[in-house]
């Protein structure tokens, strides 16, 4: 993605380049879900409580992952091109995944959340990590940082990156939302709808994946092809 030199066209673009992706990948709805059978015998008022400081962490999770994910990775010389091929493959096999056996991730993401039904503080470990934002979450916004503007300064990459940490905040809210209306949303939505919603979520995600990845190929060629028409 090449963000509009405009501030708040750049501010936008980042917003709709990650919320999609954050919400396919975090999954809100089905995370509130099992959240809920979770922690089925623990009291409403305590839930409510677990719920807010899961979002606050996911929060810091993300934030951290979308700033400084991809200025780790450049520091060991990894170029950003590289980084928005591999960043895309991670997002779009993700998205496939969540395409094709959601399933499968809702069970896996059960099993991560299991040991919170026994011990005393939850809130970060497990249901932060790795049930809400786990590896899956912070490899897309590690590849959500890496589609930052090529300038690497400027007004344009504050603009990048406000847009995209405001997605992460609206997901975070999302999560408190969610998890602390959990009851209501199986009534509302039930499993069947929450998997309609996980669905749709993922295509979008795969062609986030796919966006990222062919920005990186156009990066890595564009010198090769800018060469070979150069003038010998």
């Amino acid at each position: 993605m090449q963000p509009d030199a405009h501030p708040v066209g750049s501010l936008i673009g980042a917003f709709l380049l990650a919320f999609p992706a954050l919400f396919s990948i975090v999954n809100p709805l089905g995370g509130a879900l099992i959240f809920s059978q979770v922690l089925a015998d623990r009291p409403p008022a305590e839930r409510t409580r677990i719920a807010r400081r899961v979002g606050a962490y996911s929060l810091i999770v993300l934030l951290v992952s979308l700033w400084a994910g991809s200025y780790v990775l450049s520091f060991f010389g990894i170029s950003l091109g590289a980084l928005r091929i591999a960043g895309g493959l991670v997002v779009a096999i993700r998205a496939w995944g969540l395409l094709t056996e959601p399933e499968e991730h809702e069970a896996r993401k059960e099993q991560q959340a299991a040991p919170a039904s026994d011990a005393e503080d939850v809130a970060f470990f497990p249901l932060t990590l790795p049930f809400t934002t786990g590896p899956g979450s912070i490899s897309v916004a590690v590849a959500l940082g890496s589609a930052r503007p090529a300038s690497g300064s400027g007004s344009g990459l504050l603009s990048f990156f406000f847009g995209a940490s405001l997605a992460a905040a609206v997901i975070a809210l999302f999560v408190w939302i969610a998890y602390s209306s959990a009851d209501r949303l199986i009534g509302l939505l039930g499993s069947a709808g929450t998997r309609v919603v996980m669905r749709l979520a993922a295509f979008l995600l795969l062609c986030i994946g796919v966006q990222i990845l062919s920005t990186g190929v156009q990066d890595l060629l564009e010198p090769l092809l800018h060469g070979a028409r150069a003038p010998g």
